[in-house]
């Protein structure tokens, strides 16, 4: 708890106190201890065993199932006790203040289930009711829907006040943890249902299918970390290539997920498109070095050569099942609205969505990067160049969504790269990516580039690197 803000220790205290003061004044009459012993076994042993998810940071536990088969079994305030046991879990041996609310809120969560199971007309276990079930599973879905959603909004509190998560990320992966929590609780009813024919040996009967559950929650996990260590590795060995654009790539990622999720794509398709904004300039494998350095003027085979790296990264990665739709934004990530990019020259809605949204973060993270041959140029200065290319090079739309994520999320420009040691480096003096990259236009002077996105489409020739502007 140290270093917890004053309004996250009260929030604490306060749901504490409020488990405490249920706990304390429920009455027991009616509970059976037995089952509540064995339910109290099943919780411990699955919530010291949780279930990664596919969001960062963010784990299930297998106990749901155990609490909500006792609103059912033991009824509201035994669910409430139960809960309780999360004070002596295996988890978080280390920090007790976070047993001593996980407890506090599993009680809470357990209680209010219970008391909306009792409200809906749900039956608690009576073995001599032949016709029990018909009186449980509507009320136990109600009781379900109510648990998950007292457990996450009183979690929610804690990560927000902490100041751990904002209430707009919450909210963003709040779908995959309810579908996570909302699956295992539906093995409390496969607990309750068993219990009338095998007794508590239905908690046993239940654990063998709960640890499968977690075993494949655990093989998408991996099976996502896999995913993400394939691409960072293609990343690595692309800005190997050019040393002054190391982690160019993941920025980029990051820029088009801002705008993903300000135009509300589907969580999916958010995901697929973080992967599109890694992998976009994969294909510069395919580019020889001595041209991504080169410092002089192209010529019209070198220029052609750049121009092929997003088919080049198509062929690399067109294999990798999982990237879907990731692939267009690959392939077309330099198209233009005004139909003057490559390699297709699409203009306006031909372009994929995803390329849409990748030339703009492509374009902003490259005009606010140091390279070696001039500093970065300011937040300022760069969002005024993307409104000047507005229905020219980008979507308005897609320019629009991101200035009000940046406005709300900010951008933490990369600090400038050290120069290489390695002595067999050769430092370019043009970007090919870069909008305000200066270029050789005659003999051995060099002049800066043109400023503004309609120069650039003016200026567009081999060896001008105008076709090339707005890249990465």
């Amino acid at each position: 708890m140290r270093g917890l803000p004053l309004a996250a220790w009260a929030y604490v205290c306060g749901v504490v106190a409020l488990a405490v003061g249920l706990i304390g004044t429920a009455s027991y009459a009616e509970v059976d201890w037995r089952t509540l012993a064995v339910l109290a076994v099943l919780f411990l042993v699955c919530d010291s065993a949780p279930a990664r998810l596919n969001v960062s940071s963010a784990k299930v536990s297998l106990s749901f199932a155990a609490s909500l088969a006792s609103v059912v079994l033991v009824g509201a305030a035994g669910a409430a006790l139960l809960g309780g046991c999360a004070l002596v879990t295996g988890q978080r041996f280390f920090a007790p203040e976070k047993r001593l609310f996980n407890g506090a809120q599993f009680a809470l969560s357990g209680f209010t289930a219970g008391t909306v199971f009792e409200l809906l007309g749900g039956h608690r276990f009576e073995p001599q009711q032949a016709q029990w079930a018909e009186h449980v599973i509507g009320p136990f879905l109600g009781a379900l829907v109510t648990f998950v959603f007292v457990n996450m909004a009183l979690t929610a509190g804690i990560l927000v006040l902490s100041r751990q998560a904002a209430p707009r990320e919450l909210a963003r992966e709040s779908g995959t943890v309810v579908v996570g929590f909302l699956g295992y609780g539906m093995f409390g009813l496969l607990i309750a249902g068993l219990w009338p024919r095998v007794g508590p040996f239905a908690a046993v009967l239940v654990l063998l299918p709960l640890f499968i559950a977690r075993w494949a929650f655990e093989q998408a996990h991996d099976q996502r970390q896999a995913h993400a260590a394939t691409l960072a590795a293609l990343c690595q060995a692309v800005e190997t290539k050019d040393y002054y654009t190391r982690g160019h790539s993941e920025r980029v990622s990051r820029g088009s997920v801002m705008i993903a999720q300000e135009i509300g794509m589907r969580p999916d398709r958010v995901e697929a498109i973080r992967y599109a904004g890694m992998l976009h300039d994969v294909g510069k494998l395919g580019v020889p070095t001595k041209v991504l350095r080169k410092s002089g003027k192209l010529t019209e085979e070198e220029f052609a050569a750049v121009q092929l790296h997003p088919m080049r990264g198509l062929e690399i990665v067109r294999e990798i099942g999982f990237l879907d739709e990731a692939l267009a934004g690959i392939m077309h990530h330099h198209e233009k609205v005004n139909g003057r990019g490559y390699p297709m020259g699409l203009a306006g809605d031909e372009i994929p969505e995803f390329a849409r949204v990748i030339s703009v973060a492509d374009a902003f993270d490259s005009m606010t990067s140091t390279r070696s041959y001039r500093a970065a140029r300011s937040i300022e200065e760069a969002v005024a160049e993307l409104r000047r290319g507005m229905d020219d090079h980008f979507d308005p739309l897609m320019v629009e969504a991101f200035l009000r994520a940046l406005d709300r999320d900010g951008w933490e420009p990369p600090d400038a790269a050290p120069p290489p040691d390695d002595d067999v480096v050769e430092t370019t003096q043009q970007d090919h990516d870069d909008p305000s990259a200066p270029i050789r236009v005659e003999g051995d002077e060099r002049v800066p580039r043109q400023e503004s996105a309609e120069n650039a489409a003016r200026t567009e020739r081999p060896g001008a690197a105008g076709d090339g502007a707005w890249r990465r």
